[in-house]
């Protein structure tokens, strides 16, 4: 008799992970204790009905609040919620950190888990580039823009954003909860 198999051996790939600390800029307060996850090639990403098993597979995680849509294109980021990006189609270049921060090139079957506090901005776009997003249940998010007038209480609501209980691939044994103690 076969084994069954789950939503994560269908829709993931080998694991390829690349944790990057992006620090307060003055702008923008990222996170200093919590880094960037990039998920390279993580999600085999075949059609539509893929796209609709990884929002299950988020969901089962303990991740709601889903869209899809695309990333705006000036800086933005939350306070008061952590945020996982996966590509569901296309390729982008993406702004983390603000002005001086780095660009990554993100493409289909990429995802990528932001902390609460870190700056993103799509920098372009090809015409198909489509993106989920998703925040810990119990987390709603705000928009912050690096604005002076934000800087007291965002910091103050970083803080307090409590870690999620289980990565959004990979459950409570995967890699989010191992680098995000």
């Amino acid at each position: 008799m076969a084994e069954k198999k789950t939503l994560r051996d269908t829709l993931l790939n080998e694991l390829n992970i690349q944790p990057y600390l992006i620090k307060d800029d003055g702008h923008f307060p990222n996170n200093s204790k919590l880094p960037l996850l990039v998920y390279s090639g993580a999600v085999k990403i075949t059609g539509d009905e893929s796209i609709d098993q990884v929002e299950q597979l988020l969901n089962q995680n303990g991740w709601s609040g889903i869209w899809i849509n695309g990333v705006f294109p000036y800086h933005h980021y939350h306070s008061t919620a952590h945020e996982f990006l996966v590509v569901c189609k296309g390729d982008a270049r993406v702004q983390f950190g603000g002005d001086q921060g780095m660009t990554l090139e993100i493409k289909k079957g990429d995802a990528i888990a932001l902390p609460a506090g870190m700056a993103h901005k799509k920098l372009d776009e090809s015409m198909d580039f489509q993106v989920m997003g998703a925040y810990p249940d119990g987390q709603s998010y705000d928009m912050n823009y690096g604005k002076d007038s934000e800087r007291q209480y965002a910091e103050r609501n970083i803080a307090n954003v409590s870690l999620p209980v289980a990565d959004p691939l990979y459950g409570e044994d995967g890699p989010l909860m191992e680098k995000w103690r």
